[in-house]
């Protein structure tokens, strides 16, 4: 069962959802407007409850956890909010799953916190040093809180438009309504400056010690595959790449049976 509580960490509130027992394993969602932690991983949660205890947080900016007095956000201040968060919840040692953005920070807080963090999956990541803002990632950050704005979004994540229902649309819509007036602190135009924001330095990436499994849709419009998960195969030390066919930027959303299956056999290993 998944259950959602708010942690104080450093003086500022973080809106968390969690399931399972077990190993603890962090999950950070993406970047797109009206994006939350139980968004993003509820059917994660649930798959993977039997073995591990799963802790999905709203970063800072999205949901129910607003940005820290004086923020707006950013690389840093999300990295080293998951490592306080880490730290108030008592785990002492943990794997870091991350999507797009997400999986940026996971490789920035495993490169952090070496001692903590035992596994790192970075899904369809952001981080890749030289990577530009991609044409439809421009447009995700752009969109307008609006049923529209929230199907153009969809279409672009999702390479199977079935997916795409109206009822996917009427909750999207919901969701960045709900948090439009953070999100627009996050990534006003000029948004190149963002995504730069969210590369990572090669002695950031020579610094991860921890296995780490890159998962990616090959037809990635968002980050596409040669541009964001090739390159960091030149940059980690310990690290191999699953890419999903058929697949777009949210390989947990088009293929979650296999890509928990694929989660879950790397996480049980030593």
């Amino acid at each position: 069962m998944r259950a959602e509580r708010t942690v104080v960490v450093d003086g500022s509130p973080v809106h968390v959802t969690e399931g399972g027992a077990g190993p603890a394993v962090l999950l950070l969602h993406g970047s797109g407007p009206g994006t939350t932690g139980s968004g993003a991983w509820a059917a994660t949660i649930d798959a993977l409850a039997g073995s591990w205890r799963l802790v999905a947080p709203d970063q800072a900016g999205f949901g129910r956890t607003p940005l820290p007095l004086g923020s707006r956000g950013g690389l840093r201040v999300w990295t080293e909010q998951a490592a306080a968060l880490m730290d108030a919840l008592d785990h002492e040692s943990y794997a870091v799953v991350g999507h797009s953005m997400g999986g940026a920070v996971a490789l920035a807080l495993a490169a952090a916190r070496p001692r903590q963090v035992t596994h790192v999956v970075p899904v369809g990541t952001m981080g890749a040093p030289g990577a530009p803002l991609s044409p439809d990632l421009d447009a995700v950050w752009a969109a307008p809180a609006t049923e529209d704005g929230a199907r153009d979004m969809l279409e672009r994540i999702l390479l199977d438009r079935s997916l795409v229902t109206e009822a996917a649309v009427s909750a999207r819509t919901a969701a960045m309504r709900a948090g439009q007036a953070a999100f627009a602190r996050l990534f006003p135009p000029p948004r190149t400056r963002w995504a730069e924001d969210l590369t990572l330095s090669a002695q950031t990436l020579a610094a991860v010690r921890a296995p780490a499994l890159l998962v990616h849709g090959a037809q990635d419009r968002l980050t596409p595959l040669r541009a964001a998960a090739l390159p960091l195969l030149d940059h980690l030390a310990d690290v191999r790449l699953h890419v999903l066919g058929r697949c777009g930027h949210a390989p947990q959303v088009e293929h979650p049976e296999e890509f928990h299956r694929l989660l879950g056999g790397f996480l049980g290993r030593e």
